[in-house]
């Protein structure tokens, strides 16, 4: 494991499954339609309650489960992929509760259910324990209200689900974006505390 020249934070998301601090969105509409497509379908086969229906909400249900599997392969992949290229470390949100803490819409709860957050973060962790990336896990708490370059934390700053506009200083940018921005400044808080633990190093 090398010492990482910062860190690549990663919000994840109802919308937006994965976004970097470094801008990037990953898998955003396309799983969303996917998605609504099966819960779609779900609920006519669920409507029938025929044994040939049970046994194609079977088949159904694990479609979907090899569909999520390939899509987090595919994003966690890349999370490191560009980590390892440019010798950050990864910066995660702690999800534990994340089902219980987040206040969604009938329809954001069916996509926040039906998503596998911990299977994407396993991913994550062992694609980068693979790589030698080093991973912090960060207090997700208001993240998504901080203001990513001065610090400021309001509710009102975040206008829309995609929308971030800093009450304080004004800086506009994509909500996610300015997520994953905290969560890589928190992931080097989180590492240069502990580097005091960690023989050979020193915070910087």
């Amino acid at each position: 494991m090398f010492e990482p020249d910062g860190f690549l934070g990663v919000d994840l998301g109802i919308v937006n499954i994965a976004t970097t601090s470094d801008g990037q969105i990953m898998a955003g509409r396309r799983p969303n339609r996917y998605r609504q497509r099966h819960r779609d379908l779900r609920a006519k086969l669920q409507k029938k309650r025929t044994k040939s229906a049970k046994r194609a909400l079977k088949r159904l249900r694990r479609r979907e489960a090899r569909h999520a599997a390939n899509t987090n392969h595919i994003i966690a992949k890349k999370i490191v992929a560009t980590a390892e290229r440019t010798s950050r470390g990864i910066a995660l949100e702690d999800l534990g509760g994340i089902r219980q803490r987040v206040t969604a819409g009938k329809d954001q709860r069916a996509r926040l259910h039906s998503w596998a957050f911990a299977q994407l973060g396993a991913f994550v962790e062992y694609k980068a324990r693979r790589a030698g990336v080093p991973v912090v896990h960060v207090d997700p708490r208001n993240t998504s209200r901080q203001c990513s370059e001065c610090r400021h934390t309001h509710r009102s700053n975040r206008v829309t689900q995609a929308r971030f506009v800093c009450r304080s200083c004004g800086t506009v940018m994509h909500a996610d974006h300015n997520g994953s921005r905290n969560i890589a400044h928190r992931g080097e808080a989180v590492w240069k505390r502990g580097a005091v633990n960690r023989p050979g190093t020193s915070p910087r």
